[in-house]
This record gives C-alpha cells, structure tokens and sequence, in this order.
C-alpha cells in the first residue's frame, strides 16, 4: 500500500509541480504518435529534434533558434520526469530517452477513446470471473507459503489488478464522455432552441440506455465477482496466508468501487434527464413569446439566403356614420367635511390619589393599627361613588406603608361605604409613627 503522508511530504519538500505549454503536450502526442508507427521503444536525440522542429513550425511558425529551443524543452521534460534517459553513455556521447509512466498517462488522456461500454464490460467482468474461478482454485490445492505467492498473490495483484483498473479507466472515460454531452445538450440549447429539442432528446435517451445497461451488468456481475473472492480470502484465512488475504480485499475494494460508481452515476444522470426534460417541456415548448422571437430570430438568419417581405393593401378606413348623443357630464358625488376628531374636554386633574397617601399616613400617626381602622379613618373624606375604588388603593398605601400581618383565619369588618374587609394587622416602623 501507499503510505499517502510520506507521499505528500515528500512532494511539499520537494516542490515537486508539473507544467506543460502547448508546444510541450504536442511534442509527447507526437512522439507517442511515432512510436506506435514506427514501433519504436526508445527515441534518439536526433528524433527528439527533428520531431520538436516539426511541432515548433506548427505550433509557432517562424520561432528563433528552434534547435536551441528543441534542447531546453528536453531538457524541461526530463526535469519533470516526462521523458527518461534509458542508456549509460552519460554526457559522453548522445543518448536515447523514453517517455515515462506520466508521459503516458497524459497523452493516453488526450488519445485514447476509451469509454465503457457495454460489450467491454461484459468483456472486462468475464474475463475478471474467469480469473478469480481459476485463482479459487488454484487456492484449494495451494499448500507452501510460495505456491500462495506465485498462484495466488502475484496474480491478484496484476492480472486481476489490470483488469478491475481497465473497468475504472473505461469509467473515467464515461465520465468525461457524460460531461462532453452535457455541455453539447447546453451549447444547443442557447444556439438553436427548437432546432436542438430532438437532438438533446435523442442524447439524452442514448445516454440513458448506456448507462442503464452498465448497471444492470454491474449489478449481475459483481455480486459473483464477489462471491468467489470472499471464497478466496476464506481460503487464505484458513491457510494462514495474511498477505494473500490483504489482496484480496484490496480486490473487493476496487470491485465495490466499480458498483458504487454504477449506482453514482445512474442515480445523477437520472436528476439530470429529468432537469432537461423538465426543461424541454415547461420553457421550450409552451413559451409562445420565445417561440415567436425565435423563429423571427430564425427567419433573420437565413434573410440573405431566402429573402422575404410584407405585402400590405393600402385601403382606406372604413367610416361608420353614427348618430350623435347629448352626453350630460354629471358632477361627481362629495360630502362635505367635516372634522373627523372630536374637540377635547377639559377635566379637573384627579386629586384623589394624592389626598389618600396624606389620609393613610395621617390614619397610621395617628395610630391605626389595622386596616380596617384606616379605612375608618379615610374613607369618610372620600365621595360615596368612590369609596369601592379607593379602598383597593388605600390597601395598597397600606402595605407600603406598614408591615402587614395577616394569621390564616382572617376577619370581616364593616367599613364606612356599606363595605366588608377582610382585616389586616399593621406594624408601623418607627420613622414612620
């Protein structure tokens, strides 16, 4: 396994960066190019120059010093680890070079059309399902650490390594595939809007039955694939064998990453269709004002080619003699005015309040020593029709005023007023006695 933090650490300790100019990506296209033409497994200097002085007059007609050039960008691909130099004749003499792992990885990226399909898949999975039967096999009879090693281990690491990568290779391909329509169906609708609605259908439903066809295989193949593998890594567990186990669930990882990514991606792709059918259907075709903007937008484009006109009958009006009617502008109706605000009254200010505080504390210096005894006192300078009133604020004066104690079983006592309270025993603080 990779260790990821020693990777990581060795490339921000390094500063380790990858930059390709257009001349530079060409360059490796054309090599690669003339590799598989002329089966070649190394280059010669001299190739290298003479297939840079050739993409240099493509890519940048009239350049100076192309040969110098030629050397600097050999020179910056080998830095890079783009391009490797495979004989050891050192500066002695010149030396031949072949392109490296990411070389390739690059310009298989640009080249290969690789796409999943689904003939490859069933192709790929087959093949996958004839290998584990074979490595389950070779399993039950493998007795010594080595026959594990050389029958079981090396084979799953590669073979069956190989195999499970080109299905994810092929997937990337799709995907980039996948991302290519999208972005067509878009360019299509913003260029041509009715024009594009049965390509963009058509798109849509090829796309769809592909990636519906990848799933039900994924779905039918990987649960075999499966199967036998977790027979195997049973096998090794019985066998005592750790590192053929290790490979094997390396092996169901990349198998359950297959159908994860089935699931993926019919699961987006189905939000997506629904989107642009949705699309289709609600703005494209029952938008009546953008049917006719375009195809006058239409018919504009093509005016040079097909001209046209308006042909119009210049007749006159028609008169239509009526008979004439008196009409008698009434004036609107309207009331007067009025103001909406009744005038304000002026009250006396209500002098009550202040008058009982004077009444209460002059009840208890007195020495009134309940309520009921400064109501006595109180209510007799009070109006008749205010006396129910005043004695809820006298009883708050009170409790200000003085300590109020009051045992659980209170007494009724008349007041002046025709009035029964309930009777409060009064402690009065010295400062205020």
């Amino acid at each position: 396994m990779i260790d990821l933090h020693r990777t990581l650490a060795h490339l921000h300790q390094t500063q380790t960066s990858i930059s390709l100019s257009t001349t530079d990506l060409c360059f490796l296209l054309a090599l690669r190019t003339r590799a598989d033409r002329e089966s070649l497994a190394s280059f010669e200097e001299e190739i290298l120059i003479d297939v840079f002085l050739q993409i240099c007059e493509l890519t940048e007609p009239g350049a100076e010093n192309p040969r110098k050039r030629a050397t600097h960008a050999i020179q910056r691909l080998r830095d890079q680890r783009f391009l490797a130099r495979v004989d050891g004749a050192g500066f002695v003499r010149a030396g031949e070079y072949a392109m490296t792992r990411l070389a390739a990885a690059i310009v298989d990226f640009f080249l290969a059309e690789e796409a999943l399909t689904r003939e490859s898949l069933t192709l790929l999975t087959k093949t996958l399902l004839s290998h584990l039967a074979a490595l389950k096999k070779a399993a039950n009879q493998a007795t010594q650490p080595e026959d594990w090693k050389r029958e079981i281990i090396e084979p799953l690491r590669i073979t069956v390594g190989d195999l499970v990568g080109g299905i994810e290779r092929r997937q990337r391909g799709l995907d980039a595939q996948q991302e290519e329509i999208r972005e067509r169906i878009g360019t299509l609708l913003k260029r041509d809007w009715f024009a594009a609605v049965d390509t963009c259908e058509q798109l849509l439903e090829d796309t769809t039955t592909t990636l519906r066809e990848l799933n039900e295989v994924l779905l039918q193949d990987t649960s075999h694939l499966q199967a036998l593998l977790q027979d195997i890594e049973q096998l090794a567990a019985d066998a005592n064998a750790p590192e053929a186990e290790a490979a094997t669930r390396h092996v169901m990882e990349q198998v359950d990453r297959v159908a994860a990514w089935g699931t993926a991606r019919q699961r987006t792709w189905s939000e997506y269709y629904q989107y642009v059918q949705s699309y289709l259907r609600n703005v494209v075709r029952l938008d009546p004002n953008r049917a006719v903007s375009q195809r006058l937008r239409d018919q504009l484009a093509t005016f040079l080619a097909q001209p046209f006109g308006l042909v119009v009958a210049d007749a006159p009006s028609i008169r239509l003699l009526r008979e004439l009617e008196a009409h008698v502008e009434r004036p609107p109706v309207t009331r007067p005015r009025q103001d909406r605000e009744p005038p304000l009254e002026e009250l006396p200010a209500d002098s009550l309040p202040m008058a009982l505080e004077s009444h209460v504390r002059h009840a208890l210096a007195e020495g009134a020593r309940s309520l009921a005894e400064v109501l006595a006192r109180v209510l007799p300078h009070v109006p008749p029709e205010e006396r129910f009133r005043a004695t809820g604020r006298v009883a708050a004066l009170v409790s200000t005023e003085a300590r109020v104690q009051a045992p659980h079983e209170r007494t009724w006592t008349l007041v002046p007023g025709q009035l029964v309270v309930e009777d409060w025993s009064l402690q009065v603080p010295r400062s205020s006695s």
